[in-house]
Formats: structure tokens, sequence, C-alpha cells
């Protein structure tokens, strides 16, 4: 299978101009700086994941912020000082985000067309800005399409924004997603126009009722609940999945799993659907997120973090940690630093 070259270990940058507790010029100068990218570069990844929220470079009216831009800038001067790649990954648009809480009615992008003409006019303008650094720098569509019952839709919008990116920048490297929340399981479902420089990508935070252990957002989530990893079977992982609602679905319920242990075996299962279409359509695979809340037990982290790993580089699937810092998955917070060695010795 093709290699997403220069982005196969990487980290995101979640809760700086993306998903931040507060939208303000002291937190986007003071979250990330000079010194996190050279202590990221010195960590051995090869690349950043930079989720961007709208607001940042577009206002109420439509115009443009020269402002929102220049951190942008900042990350891209600093990565190129430092070796490092860019992946820029609209995570918020106008009218859509996975974040339920964030977008009211977030399905009717899919059927607005002013929506959807303002997503391609940021595509558009980002495209024409940055589309010359297509040697260190990527487009991420959109994050985590939610609802399976808009992937026709999506496909469609994505199409248009692949076609409208290429305008611009005919050489770099597009990356889009599948629904259910960028499931491993929906890249099959990726119908879009490909070339040389398209990469599919996906997420994985399986098994759920592990990763996102006591995590307050969580749907019914109790904030003691407790899984270890692997655990000593797959019904006690289905057992436990069962009392949360988001979790009582998917791979680990499917009979073929009746067998398995939840090891690397897992996550070949859950890959292979992804592998399939990637060697059918000759596209790169990319794991844009994956990782585990810092409440669960450090130990247990990093047997599951072994595991994903050896399935993702047995297959030469690039990824990048959810994330260096805060947004209760943060690398460089305290609660690693038992096991921060340990995970970046393997990058």
């Amino acid at each position: 299978m093709r290699k997403f070259t220069g982005f196969q270990k990487g980290v995101n940058l979640g809760g700086w101009i993306s998903q931040c507790v507060e939208y303000t010029d002291d937190h986007y100068n003071n979250f990330i700086t000079e010194e996190d990218i050279r202590r990221i570069a010195g960590w051995n990844y090869d690349h950043v994941r930079l989720p961007l929220d709208y607001e940042l470079i577009l206002d109420d009216n439509g115009f443009f912020l020269p402002s929102g831009f220049r951190h942008i800038d900042d990350c891209i001067s600093w990565c190129k000082k430092y070796g490092l790649n860019v992946i820029l990954d609209l995570h918020k648009t106008k009218g859509y985000m996975f974040d339920k809480n964030a977008v009211k009615e977030p399905d009717s992008f899919f059927k607005s067309a002013p929506l959807q003409n303002i997503f391609f006019k940021i595509w558009s303008f980002l495209a024409e800005r940055y589309g010359h650094l297509h040697d260190m720098l990527a487009f991420e569509l959109l994050n985590e399409i939610v609802n399976p019952e808009v992937e026709a839709d999506w496909n469609r919008i994505a199409t248009n924004a692949i076609k409208t990116i290429r305008l611009f920048a005919p050489d770099s490297w597009i990356v889009v997603g599948g629904v259910n929340y960028n499931s491993v399981s929906a890249v099959p479902g990726i119908d879009v126009p490909v070339d040389e420089k398209t990469v599919f990508t996906f997420h994985c935070y399986e098994p759920l009722v592990f990763t996102h252990q006591k995590a307050h957002w969580v749907e019914k989530m109790p904030p003691d609940f407790e899984v270890s990893y692997p655990g000593p079977s797959i019904d006690y992982i289905r057992e436990k999945s069962r009392l949360i609602p988001q979790a009582s679905q998917g791979a680990i319920f499917d009979k073929s799993m009746d067998t398995l242990q939840i090891d690397e075996n897992f996550f070949e299962y859950l890959f292979k659907p992804a592998l399939d279409t990637a060697e059918k359509k000759n596209v790169p695979l990319y794991c844009g997120e994956y990782g585990v809340i810092d409440r669960a037990p450090v130990e247990d982290t990093l047997r599951w973090l072994d595991d994903i790993h050896k399935a993702l580089e047995k297959h030469g699937i690039g990824r990048s940690l959810w994330n260096y810092k805060a947004k209760d998955f943060g690398l460089a917070d305290s609660h690693y630093d038992p096991i921060r060695e340990a995970i970046i010795s393997k990058n």
C-alpha cells in the first residue's frame, strides 16, 4: 500500500485555534509557541495536525481576518524551522462541527447551498494562500462527519471541495474522511475523485469504553467508570460497552470477533475494510486521531498504544496522536509523565 510520505508519525495541536477554552488573542499567543514545536520535533515526530475553526479566519460578514492567519503562518514558519510537516485540518466550518453542542442543527450544512458555498470559499482561499507549500503542508477537508445518513451528500460536497482546491493547489496532498465520526469502517463509503495526492483518513478510539472511560461528554458515562486494557476477554469489553449507548455498537459486537482477544489482532480486524479500499483505489491511509483519555491507567494506555502502533506500522498507515496538550488527552501533561518517554522513544 502507498504511504502518506512525510506524515507517518505526528501529534495533534487541538485546543489552540480549534475547540478553544477561550477564543482570545491571549490564548492564541500562549497556548502553543515556538518552544512547543521545537519540543515536538525533538520527540522525533515528522508532522503536526493543526485543527482550525473557521471563526479564526472568517468574520460574520464573510470577510477573511488577517489576524487569524498570523497564527497559522506562525505554526508553518516554526515547523519549517524544526523540520516538521503540517496538516491543516478544518475542524469547524460555518454551520457544521462534530460537536452537537457547538453548532445548532449541524446536518443542515449538508443540504444548505449557502453554507456549502462558504465552505468552498474557505478552501479556495486556503488553497490559494498555502498551495505553494505542497512539499510540507497538506489540506484536510473537514473533521468528523457524524451522521451516516449524510454520506452521499458529504461525498458530493467533498468532491466539489477537492475540485476547488485543485484549481489553486494541484500538487498538495488532500485528506478526506468518511462518516460516523471518521470511523475506519466508513472508509469504503468514501466516493470522491482520487489522484496521486489523495489520502483517505479515519480516527480510532476503539474500544471506546476504554479510551473514553470517565469522559464527562460521553452520554451516560459514569464519573467512576473503569475499564482495563486488554481485559480478560472480548466478552468483558462487550459487557462494559453495553452500559454506554455510544459504545454499544460497532466492530466489537461483530460475530467474527467472538474468538478474538482485544490485542493487535483487534486492530488488524478493524483496519481491514479500510486497507482493502486503499489497495483498490491506490490511496494512502492516515489515522488522524487516536489516543487514550488521561483518566485511564497509564500502564493500560501504554499497552493500547503499543498494539495500535503495531497494526498502523505494519501497513504503513500514517498517524497523529490526539493530543499534544490539554483536551483530556495531552501527551505533554503530567498524567503521561510515567510513560511519555516510552511513547516517544518509538517515534
